[in-house]
Order: structure tokens, then sequence, then C-alpha cells
């Protein structure tokens, strides 16, 4: 199931990176409205001064001037392009390496310069919302992944247990998943662990395979 979508961003907190007063005095009084506190952190090097791993992903957002040298120090997953919280950039000079640097940080809304209040709910709600989303893409993947490369142990699961017992592959397959429910685990995880536990008996000679806790017969 898709995460709910926010409307409401009382208690949030966002950082505004900018050397523009007015992104910042526009920022703060619209956000204020909204119920967000506004930080502007200070600019040393051209880097702004940030915790970033401090940060909260359901409280915090980032603003970021697309017109500013690599304000802000993210490691970036370069397969998910997935910042560690939402971030909005500012877009004054339309130049495409400019528009280029705010997307490779992984800005999922934009504001123009000079910031018009009227924009900046829009800009949140999508910001976040969209953050949001590709976060629980990128999840969903990930578990897609694990369980693609976890069929593997259920294959050779069943096989090893054909094997031992002498049953066909839905009677091992049965097993295993009656077991998998028992163990509170599913069954990808514990087929892995099933074949570890298998191979350890193996290496032991008196040592017993794994076996239900009910009787099996073979």
């Amino acid at each position: 199931m898709a995460p709910r979508l926010l409307q409401n961003f009382n208690g949030g907190r966002a950082y505004i990176v900018t050397s523009s007063l007015t992104a910042v005095e526009s920022l703060q009084t619209t956000l204020g409205k909204l119920g967000v506190t506004s930080h502007c952190p200070p600019l040393v090097d051209g880097r702004a001064d940030l915790d970033i791993g401090a940060m909260q992903v359901e409280r915090d957002i980032l603003f970021i001037d697309g017109d500013l040298d690599n304000p802000v120090a993210l490691d970036i997953d370069a397969g998910s392009r997935q910042p560690p919280v939402p971030i909005i950039g500012l877009v004054g000079v339309e130049a495409p390496s400019r528009l280029k640097q705010l997307v490779n940080l992984g800005a999922t809304a934009f504001l123009r310069k000079p910031v018009q209040g009227a924009a900046v709910y829009t800009a949140l709600f999508l910001g976040i919302n969209q953050f949001l989303l590709r976060g629980d893409l990128r999840a969903r993947l990930d578990d897609m992944d694990r369980r693609r490369r976890g069929r593997r142990a259920v294959v050779k699961a069943i096989i090893a247990r054909m094997n031992d017992t002498g049953v066909d592959d839905d009677e091992a397959y049965e097993w295993l998943r009656r077991e998998s429910m028992r163990s509170r685990l599913v069954l990808e995880d514990y087929c892995e662990a099933f074949m570890k536990t298998r191979a350890a008996a193996l290496e032991k000679p008196g040592q017993r395979l794994p076996e239900s806790r009910s009787a099996e017969t073979r």
C-alpha cells in the first residue's frame, strides 16, 4: 500500500541553504504560517554548516539554492537518487548544469526565485509526498530483489528436503512453508537458515539433519 499523502506540515522543520536574504525572508514568513519552523545555516567556504546525519526523515525538509556550487555534502545513492530528507530546489538561473545539480541531489520539487509565498505550499506538498512515494517504491524494489535472490535458497531447500526424506517436491515445499511459519520467518529466510543448518550437520558425522517438530516419515 502506498504511503498516505501528507497535507498538513505543522511541526515540520525546514533548513534553507541559500545566500539570498529575500528568499529566506519570503520562505520563513510563509513556512511560519504553515507551522513549519525554519533555519538558515551559515555557509562556510561555500558549504552549509549542516549535520545531515542528525536530520529526521519524518520531520525535516531541505531547501537548496541551485545557484550555489555544491552547497550541501550529500552522499546520494546513485541507483535511487534518494536523499536522507525531502529536498526542494530554489531555481534562479535556469541553466541545465544548475538544474542537473538539483536533480542529482534528489530534489522532488522546485521554487522559482524570487520566491512567491503562494507557491510554497504546493512545493511542500509535491516535494514531501513525492519523496515518500519514491522511498516506498525503493523499499518495494529492494524487497522484490531480496525475494528473487531468496528463491534460489527455496529451490535448493526443496531439493535437499526431497533427497533427505524421499518426499516429492510438493510435500517438501509444504514442510518448508509450515516450518517457516512456525519460526515466524519468511520462506526465503527460513530456507537460507535451513540450508546452513543442513550444511553444518553434513560436516559433522553423527549430527542429525534438521527435522520437523512433528514426526516425519520417509
